[in-house]
């Protein structure tokens, strides 16, 4: 989820849950956002049916083919070349979609060339990720779309499990961030659901340490539990933008 330290001189944060345990992700990716809301969301304020999109910090691809139905190309960037690997493997028979290893702050794609830039829970947006906005914004054409995706930690249950978790981590700071960069902010509910409580157990322990990990555990009666998330988009200007 997030993290503090980075892992070598590229700048590159690590993500300790889908680079250590990509299986275990893989089913956190299912469960989550079962309705398809936050997708919905996404359409709602930039619709990339036969546009060009990226997907900043894909991953192993999980996202991608979902993007692949409606676009016309859909370009994956991924900093960690295993999961780069992965996500090449999964869209091996989608034509209109390739993966990039790369890093945010630095996208192989030219200038005002995409529609929409598209980046879920990744680690180098909020506070201090300056560059990969800026470079989001380089790669969009005008009236393009910026669309961040996070986790909401000020709703419950898993916000107060995430503060909880991360105690350092200022959900008021980040959204205050996001506004002074120019977003508009819209929350979104969704659900998660996972096959068994084993599963569940499982991804709790990749996503948190071990006492929060538990504490939820207890908390969740079932298979399903509510998680809201942040969806900050911003729009590159069509015309001189006046500062």
């Amino acid at each position: 989820m997030l993290a503090d330290v980075r892992g070598d001189d590229t700048g590159v944060i690590p993500s300790p849950n889908i680079w250590h345990w990509p299986h275990l992700y893989e089913a956190e990716n299912r469960a989550q956002d079962v309705d398809g809301a936050v997708f919905d969301a996404i359409r709602s304020v930039a619709d990339w049916t036969s546009k060009t999109v990226v997907d900043v910090g894909c991953g192993s691809g999980f996202h991608l083919p979902v993007f692949a139905a409606d676009a016309e190309r859909v370009v994956g960037i991924e900093p960690h070349e295993p999961l780069a690997v992965a996500a090449r493997a999964r869209v091996a028979d989608l034509s209109n979609v390739e993966v990039k290893t790369a890093q945010a702050d630095s996208l192989p794609i030219g200038d005002a060339s995409v529609n929409v830039v598209h980046a879920r829970t990744a680690y180098f947006f909020g506070p201090g990720c300056g560059p990969g906005i800026a470079e989001a914004m380089r790669v969009l054409e005008p009236g393009g779309a910026l669309v961040v995706v996070d986790l909401d930690a000020t709703a419950s249950p898993y916000g107060d499990w995430m503060r909880a978790d991360l105690p350092h981590y200022d959900p008021a700071r980040v959204e205050a961030f996001f506004e002074a960069q120019g977003f508009a902010l819209t929350r979104v509910d969704t659900r998660w659901t996972f096959p068994s409580r084993r599963t569940l157990r499982d991804v709790l322990g990749i996503e948190f340490g071990p006492r929060v990990a538990r504490y939820a555990m207890t908390a969740i009666d079932g298979l399903s539990f509510d998680v809201r998330y942040r969806m900050h988009v911003r729009y590159k200007p069509t015309g001189i933008e006046l500062r």
